[in-house]
């Protein structure tokens, strides 16, 4: 399991004080999940929330990118043909032929981007397709 959390404050919706907000990512069996879980400390509001999917809420990846940073996945090895990526591409991210390309090609030169379990999550869907990859960070 591979996971990374950061906790944030912000304004209470019911009391206007002071919240304290626990969010993250996790990677469990190849499935991305996402968490939040968050407590007033001027009045009795609470709530806890997790979910899974291809997509996390973006104040939830900003939270992490601005406090860990941003990972970069890589192709580590020679490839004589990004048709496998394709498909490693597709599966993960339900891509259509057009993206998986553009992203294939971008994971070829530059890499991809985005948190540290994001990266590695999908690095998990090209490992077992034999598609050696690194996770470095991306500054």
């Amino acid at each position: 399991m591979i996971t990374q959390g950061v906790q944030v404050t912000g304004r209470c919706g019911v009391c206007g004080g002071t919240t304290t907000c626990d969010v993250g990512q996790f990677s469990d069996d190849g499935m991305l999940w996402w968490g939040t879980e968050g407590r007033c400390a001027d009045c009795s509001n609470w709530w806890c929330e997790q979910d899974s999917g291809l997509v996390t809420p973006e104040n939830i990846r900003q939270a992490l990118l601005q406090v860990h940073g941003a990972a970069r996945l890589r192709l580590s090895g020679d490839l004589l043909s990004l048709a496998p990526v394709l498909q490693a591409l597709r599966s993960a991210r339900e891509l259509s032929l057009g993206e998986a390309r553009v992203q294939a090609t971008q994971l070829a030169e530059t890499g991809l981007i985005g948190t540290l379990v994001e990266m590695e999550t999908l690095a998990i869907y090209l490992r077992i397709r034999s598609i050696a990859v690194s996770v470095e960070p991306a500054a």
